[in-house]
């Protein structure tokens, strides 16, 4: 083992940022699997820290993703930017031209 790695150094940010990895591809996994389904949320790590977005059909789903966000990734530095679709129907008719 090098010194570097001994002490904490270069080998310890690698193995920290495989494991971010690897926690953030399960994460994936589980939106993607489980009784959600939900494809339309991204989680990629940027700067030291993992931003999860998109949207979602209602306020139950963006609730049970943010639950399993914080499961996943508990301990980490998350930012969250999940929205709800607006699925009301339109109030008036479409003028066309």
């Amino acid at each position: 083992m090098r010194p570097a790695e001994h002490a904490g150094g270069a080998g310890s940010a690698d193995h920290a940022t495989e494991n971010v990895e690897y926690r953030v591809a399960h994460l994936r996994d589980r939106l993607a699997a489980e009784e959600l389904g939900e494809l339309g949320v991204r989680a990629e790590v940027r700067a030291g820290s993992v931003v999860v977005t998109g949207t979602v059909p209602s306020t139950q789903c963006r609730e049970t993703v943010l639950r399993t966000v914080r499961e996943e990734l508990s301990g980490l530095a998350v930012h969250t930017d999940v929205v709800v679709a607006e699925n009301a129907s339109p109030d008036h008719a479409e003028d066309l031209p």
